[in-house]
Formats: C-alpha cells, sequence, structure tokens
C-alpha cells in the first residue's frame, strides 16, 4: 500500500512539474509581438535589414548559413541564442558534431547584426540575440526573394550551451523520424515539410549524401547521381537546389518530383506516399509554399521562449552576461 500511495504521489507532482512547465511556456509565447521594441529600439527592423544585405553583399553562403542558424538555434534549447554561445570549457553546442556543419558566415552575420543594433545608443543592449537571429532569419529569407513576413519579437537569451543538449535531425532519416522529431517541437507534418522548403537556399557537404550516389539510392534521378558523382570529385558540397541555389522559391519541390533531392532526408517527402501530396501541392503552388512557410516559422519561433526570469539581454552574443 506504501509503495501505491509512493507511485500516486510521485504521479502527482509529474502532473504539476508538466501542467507548470505548460504554463510558463504559454506565458513565455504571449510575450512575443511584432511592437515588442517599438519605444525601445524603433528602427531595429531597419537596423538588422541593412546589416544583413551588407553580409549578403560580401558572401552568397551567408542567408542560408543564417536561416539554418535560426532553427539550429531553436530546436536545441529553444529560440535563445544558445547556439552562439562560446563556452571555455568547449563543450558547447555548435562544437557537438551535429553543429559542426553550421558555417562561420551565419555567425558573422548575426554578430554582425547585433554590433549595428548596439551601435544606436537608444537601442544598445536593450535587444536579444535570439530576436536578432529570428529577423536576420526573416531578411536572409525575403531577401533571397522569399515572403516577408512579420516576426514576433520578446525573447530573452539563454545564459548556457552544452553539446549533450544537441539533437537533431539526420541527412538519413525516414517520414517517421522526421515527423517524430518535429512533433517533440510542436509542429506537424506539413510545418516539417514547409521548413524542409529552407533547403531552396544553400549547399551540403558531400559526406552528408555521398552514400546515395554510385546507384545506392534508387530514388535518385540517374542523371542527377552521375552529376553529384562529378561535383563531388572536384570540391566537398553541392547545392541543395542547384536550379536557383540562391533563390528563395518551390524550386526545391520540383527537384524532388524530379529525383533531385540531394539529401535523404530531402527526397523521402516524395518517395514517402504519406507526404508526397504536399510536395507536388507546394511544387504547383509556391504562394502556398510561402504561405505554409511563415507559418511554421512562426511556430518555430515561439520554441522553448525564455523571459525576464530565465534569460537575459546578452551584451555578447558569444558570451552570457
Amino acid at each position: 500500500m506504501a509503495n501505491l500511495e509512493s507511485l500516486a504521489s510521485l504521479a502527482a507532482i509529474l502532473i504539476l512539474v508538466l501542467v507548470e512547465v505548460a504554463v510558463l511556456s504559454s506565458f513565455a509565447a504571449a510575450q512575443l509581438r511584432p511592437d515588442y521594441y517599438a519605444n525601445v529600439c524603433p528602427n531595429l527592423e531597419g537596423i538588422v535589414r541593412y546589416s544583413v544585405k551588407q553580409s549578403m553583399v560580401k558572401s552568397p553562403i551567408s542567408a542560408p548559413a543564417t536561416l539554418r542558424l535560426f532553427f539550429h538555434d531553436c530546436a536545441v534549447m529553444g529560440c535563445d541564442a544558445s547556439v552562439m554561445i562560446i563556452s571555455p570549457t568547449g563543450d558547447d553546442e555548435w562544437r557537438n558534431q551535429d553543429d559542426y556543419s553550421l558555417k562561420p558566415e551565419g555567425f558573422q552575420t548575426i554578430l554582425d547584426a547585433k554590433a549595428a543594433v548596439d551601435s544606436d545608443l537608444q537601442c544598445r543592449y536593450k535587444v536579444s540575440c535570439a530576436d536578432i537571429i529570428a529577423l536576420a532569419a526573416r531578411e536572409s529569407v525575403s531577401q533571397s526573394g522569399g515572403p516577408n513576413y512579420t516576426v514576433e519579437l520578446g525573447r530573452y537569451d539563454g545564459k548556457k550551451s552544452t553539446d549533450r543538449s544537441v539533437r537533431l535531425p539526420h541527412p538519413g532519416d525516414n517520414l517517421d523520424s522526421l515527423n517524430a522529431y518535429f512533433s517533440t517541437l510542436g509542429l506537424s507534418q506539413t510545418d516539417m515539410i514547409a521548413l524542409s522548403g529552407g533547403h531552396t537556399l544553400g549547399a551540403a557537404d558531400c559526406g552528408f549524401f555521398k552514400y546515395r550516389i554510385g546507384g545506392n539510392d534508387q530514388s535518385m534521378n540517374p542523371s542527377f547521381d552521375a552529376q553529384l558523382q562529378g561535383t563531388c570529385a572536384k570540391q566537398n558540397f553541392a547545392f541543395l537546389d542547384d536550379v536557383t541555389p540562391v533563390g528563395f522559391d518551390n524550386f526545391y519541390y520540383r527537384n524532388l518530383q524530379n529525383g533531385r533531392g540531394l539529401l535523404g532526408s530531402d527526397q523521402v517527402l516524395y518517395t514517402d506516399e504519406r507526404s508526397r501530396g504536399t510536395v507536388d501541392f507546394y511544387a504547383a503552388n509556391q504562394g502556398t509554399f510561402f504561405s505554409d512557410f511563415v507559418i511554421a516559422m512562426t511556430k518555430l519561433g515561439r520554441v522553448g521562449v525564455k523571459t525576464a526570469a530565465d534569460g537575459e539581454i546578452r551584451r555578447d552574443c558569444q558570451y552570457p552576461n
């Protein structure tokens, strides 16, 4: 009887903890609003927009690297810029093997935007790195030809970053694995497929897809297979969308229809009949893809949001205050 009472008490405590977490998460998300900095840093969006534009002029890698940084940040410890932290012990997120492929240009885009924001005396040290990442990701999309959407603001920065906290999807994941992962973020299969469309920008190292080429993956178009073999013989990367590699559009989905998805986790969205209909719809309707992408990015931007109670406004994005 005592054991049953102990189990009952433990279950009650667990339920209370889950309810409290849910309430805190809802509270944190509720603080987000587009005009959060209206009276604090009224020129914020213009400052970030111009800074990202300059970064994109310097390097075509900047836009995809920044968009990817936003996902890697939000998907791990929540949207709290923890991915930016450099730990003196070397056990931070960006040194986890799943983050090795994050490009320096993405980090530099955020650091430059932060410096630009803090150069405005009205804004200095009042805007979180997490919000700057969210705005820079939007600018990377819109300035590449994608939708120019409203970004919710009001996130606080996290105070820690650990490599063991990194759990991310992998290039060889099947649909069930992808759905299971994104469901932990509160995102649906449609959200996942829309976010995957972000692969219309950027490139992937050959190591992420080399196992598929040379006739090893029957879902790959043979001509694309031969093309990739030639590409990887000359360089260590290939574009995720080789039709419009620096343009944000729906060619990613058209490529999947033709067996030209670079990663296994890309092509599976078409080979699996459960997700093929959405791919076909986005391939034929760019406007719908853009709308669903915005919805998914907004939902992603609410994951694990920190408040003043458990976060801070970092003076330097790379180090806690």
